[in-house]
Formats: C-alpha cells, structure tokens, sequence
C-alpha cells in the first residue's frame, strides 16, 4: 500500500478493553478500543488514518500481551478491511468487527472473503433491523452484536430469533444491569458486553463465604506482622489455599531456583509483600476455582491494581510503600462487587489507612485520582472525555499510558492464572 497514513506513526492514542463474557459469565474475550486524547470521541475508531496506525502500533506492542488467552474485537472500517494492515495480526486470536453501515461493494466482500480463507473471523455490530445488505453480509459474519441502548425490546426479541436462525452466536452490547442480562441470557444471546457484572448488587446481611473469611484471616495475620509459624498454620487450615501458594511460588511467574514442597519454604520465598498481594487477589478467586477460569471481576480488578501500582511508581518514583498502597485500592475497589456489601461497611470491617478509605469512598486524593483514571478508562462510553483532563491533572503522557496499560494486561494474564 502506497498510502501514506498506513504508516503514520500511532502517538497520542490510549487503549480500553472492554470485557465479553460468555453464557457462565467467564471470560471470552475483550472488545479493544482505541481513542485519541487529540482527536474527536469516534475518530480513531473510522479514520482510516488513524484506526489503521493504531492498529499496526498496538499490534507491534504485542495484542497476544494484551488479551491473553481471549479473543480480540477491533473494529475496522471498509479502508481497513482494503488495506494489507492484517498482517499484523494473530487471526487466531483477533475477530474483525464491522459495522452495518458498511459499503456492502464487490471489492469489499471479496476482500472479505480472502481475509476469511485466510482464517478470520468477523462479527457485525449496529445492527439495529435487518436489511438486503445484511443478508449479503451474513454469510461471512460469525458474531451478531446488537446494542441494547439503540433497540428497543421488542425489536431485540425479534433480532435474536431471526439470527438464532441462521446459526449466528448472538452477543449483546452495553449489558449494564442484572437485567438486561438475564433478560438476554433468555433470549438465547451466547455473549455480553458490559459492566454488569462489575456494578455491586448489595445484599444486607450477606455473609462471606468460608474461603473468603479464610483470606481475610490471613491478611488480618500479615498485616499485623504475625510470625511464619501462625501464618503456616491458618494457610494449612484451608487446602486449596495450601496448593494454590505452593503452585505459586513453583511457577515460572516468580521464578524459584529450586522446586518448593512446604508452605513454610512457600512463606520465605514469597514475602511478606507478595504475600499480601497474593492473597487479595485470592479473594476473588473462589469462582474460579469452581472452574470457571478467570472471572471478569478477578481479571478487572487485579489489572486495575497492577495499573495503579505501576502508576504510582511512575508517578512516584523510588517510592515503594505508595505503589503498595496504590495496589491495595485498585484490588479493593470491586470488593463491594464482590461481597455484595456496602464499601462503607467493608471498611469497617477491613481497617484501612485514611488514604485508601478516601480514595475507595470518594475518589479523592493521589490514589484517589489514580482510580478515578482507570475508570474512566474502563468505561470508555459514559467517561471518554474525562480521560485527557485526567492525565493533564496527573502530567502522564498518552505514551506512557499505553505502556503501562500493556504491562497491566500482561501481568495479569501471567501472574494471576498461577495464582488461582
């Protein structure tokens, strides 16, 4: 391709992924957005200069390190699709998402069907009604994606059964509430989209599970600087979290020299600081452990807490205690998701500095903005245009962002899938 913007350099552009979960609520892959802090809301998702630069960075810096073991949704537009762009891509690991709006050419659904030869697969979003070009489009679409803040129910309903049909899996877009998903799930959608599962459904006198009281006891012991032997002994009392440890501390993710077999070796090898951290991912853990893979909470929640801890290092260099801190606010911040108590109430249960309480109830304060970030971030829709004034406020670089980002999504895929 001789077009010059294919090869612009992709500068001032941060990344959001948005989980898909499938019918068990477990991870299937990641909606991958790409905006510019310059540009307007939508460019870098049509522009081909844009979309087809971003693309060709983000893959450089590695997708397989962004989306781990899930699928991959980016959109691309009829530009994108003429364009030789794709070999960057895992077409394993990626699905093209198109949007209903496309030019439905000759050329372009015979370049549809050459990416298809060569192993892509494709899903159509914006489908608000069915049409002559979209019966054209049907037989190279895998995944129909409808919106369910662009069509009313009744038309969903109809929607669903029409393409149930033609054997299409079905994935509903912008599932915020419980609702929308088991209103969807009855419907026979196979995926969703959405932070459903991340908004808390608080339930009065909720009481946590026995695995769960069972991490909290052993933060209890490591934040109070309890000795080996007491830390040894409250891990023995819950198996699973005797062979989770001692799988930890063997994995690749930590590197030991020599192969580990008592929990008291585990102990000395991990730390005290791995320690804790390890057992605050554990908190989330328990679905998981019933076979369920990595749940989206656990996946949300521990990237967030490595993205702030690799934020306050950057931020704060040289100081360790406040990427600490920064660790234990991310991880905290769904734990009212996940207990279906109010954070106020887990706070008083869970003693906290004054740092943490006010940046988990009220946003406020370095770690508090720091959060504020990787939500807005997260919730691309609602909150795009509060991201630049975010980095402004912090004097972080788009660059840098996405570096961190990387390292973010990579940590978490490595180092949590041993942890559980």
């Amino acid at each position: 391709m001789n077009d010059p913007t294919l090869s612009a350099p992709a500068r001032d552009f941060y990344l959001a992924r948005q989980p898909i979960l499938d019918r068990k609520q477990a991870l299937f892959g990641y909606e991958l957005l790409f905006r510019s802090t310059a540009a307007g809301p939508a460019n870098v998702d049509t522009a081909i200069a844009a979309t087809a630069s971003v693309i060709a960075h983000a893959a450089q810096l590695g997708l397989e390190r962004v989306i781990g073991d899930a699928l991959g949704f980016i959109h691309v537009d009829a530009e994108v699709i003429m364009s030789d762009i794709f070999v960057f891509m895992p077409r394993e690991k990626v699905v093209l998402e198109i949007m209903d709006s496309l030019p439905v050419t000759p050329p372009v659904l015979a370049r549809i069907t050459e990416l298809m030869h060569h192993g892509f697969r494709f899903a159509l979003g914006d489908v608000v009604r069915d049409s002559p070009d979209l019966q054209k489009l049907l037989p190279f679409i895998d995944f129909i994606k409808l919106d369910l803040r662009d069509i009313a129910a009744a038309d969903v309903a109809r929607l669903a059964a029409l393409f149930k049909q033609g054997k299409k899996k079905l994935l509903a877009e912008k599932v915020e509430t419980r609702d929308d998903y088991t209103a969807c799930l009855g419907l026979g959608f196979d995926y969703f989209q959405g932070f459903y599962f991340a908004t808390p459904a608080i339930i009065r006198g909720r009481k946590l599970s026995p695995s769960q009281l069972a991490v909290i006891e052993l933060m209890a012991l490591v934040t109070s600087d309890a000795d080996n032997v007491a830390i040894e002994r409250a891990v023995k009392r819950d198996v699973t979290l005797g062979l989770n440890l001692l799988r930890l501390v063997n994995s690749a993710a930590i590197g030991a020299r020599y192969r580990i077999d008592s929990l008291s070796q585990a102990i000395n090898v991990l730390g005290r600081r791995q320690l804790q951290r390890w057992l605050q991912i554990m908190l989330y853990a328990e679905p998981a452990r019933a076979g369920a893979g990595m749940t989206p909470l656990l996946a949300l929640a521990s990237t967030r807490a490595r993205m702030l801890e690799l934020l306050a290092q950057r931020l704060r260099p040289g100081q360790r205690s406040v990427a600490d801190v920064a660790f234990t606010v991310g991880i905290m911040s769904l734990i009212d998701t996940l207990f279906g108590i109010d954070m106020q109430e887990i706070l008083a249960q869970i003693p906290v500095i004054d740092e943490v309480a006010d940046a988990l109830l009220r946003r406020s304060g370095f770690f508090g903005e720091l959060l504020h970030l990787a939500e807005c971030i997260e919730r691309m829709e609602e909150k795009e245009s509060l991201v630049a004034p975010a980095l402004r406020q912090l004097a972080l670089s788009t660059d840098e962002l996405v570096e961190l980002e990387v390292a973010a999504f990579e940590w978490t895929d490595n180092v949590v899938r041993f942890a559980i």
